[in-house]
């Protein structure tokens, strides 16, 4: 049996370009205030995968972070603004992947809605996935 070929990614630009090898271990949609306002859409869509997993192809001097919280790194291309990847302490080694800029299929699908009490009003969640307030298990989250 042949080895999937490593999923490939890249920002508007082009400058930044990523590779991820082995499968993503989970897609889903965030609908956090600090997503939203990294994207500028009514949600993100995120996948994650093994920070072992992933490397920087080309334009690794020119990535640049944001703290968006004192647990959270958001990482980006300063020449076009594309989010590219967040990293947060509470999960170690795992890196959350924004699936708009995957150049193919990843193979695998959203599973589920986070921080929908959170979520734009004027946005309706229809296709019937599991919703949870906050995060899975957290004191708030269903």
């Amino acid at each position: 049996m042949k080895a999937a070929s490593p999923l490939q990614g890249s920002c508007l630009c082009g400058r930044i370009r990523y590779e991820i090898r082995g499968r993503p271990l989970l897609m889903y949609f965030c609908h956090c205030i600090m997503c939203r306002k990294a994207t500028g859409t009514s949600f993100a869509t995120n996948m994650q995968v093994r920070e072992e997993d992933f490397s920087i192809l080309s334009g690794q001097d020119a990535l640049k972070a944001f703290r968006s919280s004192p647990d959270e790194l958001r990482h980006f291309c300063p020449e076009c603004g594309s989010p590219v990847f967040s990293r947060a302490g509470h999960r170690r080694g795992i890196l959350s992947v924004r699936c708009g800029l995957l150049d193919g299929d990843p193979g695998i699908r959203p599973a589920h809605h986070l921080y929908v009490a959170f979520k734009a009003p004027w946005d309706a969640i229809l296709d019937g996935l599991p919703e949870y307030a906050e995060q899975p298990g957290s004191p708030d989250g269903r």
